[in-house]
């Protein structure tokens, strides 16, 4: 074997022993080198150190098992780590976010076998998205809410029947309608999840006119002031335009994130943001905003 199969079968063993007690010297002595050289090459092969490659592919094994609705400190124990603590300030270095806020808005399919030839390709997906910055002061809306969890799935069906009721019901209709109303630019916003209960509550709302009187039935809340990275996401059609969503939150939570440079704002809230660029039947658009703070 030359120097690269044998590091591709480095790769290959510690995907297939990730929940074992990998060790630097383990794996020189599965290479057949010994410890020293072995780090040489491995960091010079893969451009990672060699423990440092193998937290981030237990990182990324245990972002799969999120969605399945395991606790989180049991999958920490799994892939090696000792406490939730421990595991979530590991997880929010490498993906950006905490792994609550990770299995609220991201899901991942099971991490394929590494190649060498795609090494760095392992984090940049089908489609590039850059965002803008943007600095905004704490914004009011005034809608309707929703209490729901993470926990087995429970919100990406609730949510989006809570979404489907609104526009069938004539709650839509009469919000729109309503003197009070600022612009009818639609808010979907995320607000913090209780640490405890993991419940979290999501609005449906719009920018009230300041210092208007809000009547009774509707829910009134604040988004924080904050630093946000908004993402626009590809024109496309009627029919794709919630798996054209839903592929933007992967691409940030699953790709820009870990390269960024930034992690997710503690005590913010998140929210999509849907203007006229939304009313047609093609080239629909929308914007996601993400708080953000630097690394």
């Amino acid at each position: 074997m030359d120097t690269t199969e044998i590091l591709q079968d480095i790769l290959e063993y510690v995907d297939g022993h990730i929940t074992d007690d990998l060790g630097t010297e383990l794996l020189a002595a599965h290479a057949g080198f010994s410890t020293w050289y072995f780090c040489r090459i491995f960091q010079w092969g893969t451009g990672y150190p060699v423990m440092g490659y193998v937290r981030n592919r237990r990182l990324a094994f245990a972002a799969h098992e999120l969605s399945s609705g395991q606790r989180i400190l049991d999958i920490a124990l799994k892939y090696g780590f000792e406490t939730h603590s421990g595991f979530s300030k590991a997880f929010r270095r490498y993906f950006g976010c905490s792994p609550e806020i990770y299995r609220l808005h991201a899901h991942c399919s099971q991490p394929a076998l590494p190649s060498l030839l795609c090494m760095n390709k392992y984090l940049i997906g089908g489609i590039l998205l850059e965002p803008k910055f943007v600095s905004l002061p704490a914004v009011k809306l005034a809608g309707f809410a929703l209490k729901t969890t993470s926990t087995d799935g429970e919100n990406s069906k609730a949510i989006p029947a809570f979404w489907s009721d609104y526009m069938s019901d004539g709650r839509m209709e009469k919000l729109h309608s309503e003197s009070f109303v600022k612009q009818h630019d639609e808010y979907g916003a995320c607000f913090p999840a209780n640490p405890e209960s993991g419940e979290f509550e999501y609005v449906i709302g719009v920018e009230p006119k300041e210092g208007t009187v809000i009547p009774n039935g509707y829910h009134t809340c604040e988004l924080p002031c904050a630093t946000y990275a908004v993402f626009s996401t590809p024109p496309c059609d009627a029919s794709s335009f919630v798996s054209t969503i839903q592929g933007v939150w992967q691409y940030i939570f699953n790709e820009w994130f870990p390269k960024s440079g930034y992690e997710y704002a503690p005590e913010c809230a998140d929210f999509e943001r849907y203007d006229d660029r939304c009313m047609s039947e093609s080239g629909k658009v929308c914007d996601i905003y993400i708080p953000v703070v630097k690394k």
